[in-house]
């Protein structure tokens, strides 16, 4: 039974590099943000939009406590999911987290195509944006560096790239 949990934040690749190492294992992969809306039949966007973020996040923990019972699976967590109630703790006691860390400049360039699909993103200018997430990873740091891993993503631009980046993951994880 294995559970390997990927956190950092949005735009790091938890997504893009979950679904490649489940290709590469056959095992499970479960977005928590895809699994909440699935559950909820709404999106994040509409979740926070009726009952802001602390209903967000109330939901977010009842979701994660289900999700992180699966077996056999990996899952990539919101970028804020380990900085609320006490997930990273919980989270580290089911399965190996690893937590994908790149610098604000590489989230700036990953975050700056997606821009539009991101709620607290999309009315920002470029300054803005590079601020707003250089703030936002020192604030969330501690919690992250509470990871049982650590994998450097800064070079997630390519698909050759990103298989070298799930080889090291995979290294790191002894798969």
């Amino acid at each position: 039974m294995r559970r390997i949990i990927l956190i950092g934040y949005m735009g790091s690749g938890k997504t893009t590099l979950g679904k490649a190492l489940s290709k590469d294992t056959g095992m499970m992969f479960y977005d928590l943000d895809w699994y909440i809306e699935n559950r909820m039949r709404k999106t994040v966007s509409q979740i926070f939009a009726e009952r802001g973020e602390d209903g967000f996040r109330q939901i977010e923990y009842n979701m994660l406590h289900e999700i992180a019972e699966f077996e056999d699976v990996i899952i990539s967590c919101g970028g804020g999911t380990p900085c609320f109630f006490d997930n990273i703790d919980y989270l580290n006691q089911q399965g190996d987290v690893v937590y994908l860390k790149a610098t604000p400049q590489v989230l700036y360039k990953h975050l700056l195509m997606a821009r539009v699909e991101r709620p607290l993103l999309k009315d920002k200018t470029p300054d803005e944006l590079i601020e707003y997430i250089t703030t936002h990873l020192q604030e969330r740091e501690a919690y992250y560096q509470k990871a049982n891993h650590i994998l450097d993503v800064s070079l997630l631009d390519n698909r050759d790239k990103i298989d070298v980046s799930v080889n090291e993951l995979k290294k790191l994880l002894n798969l």
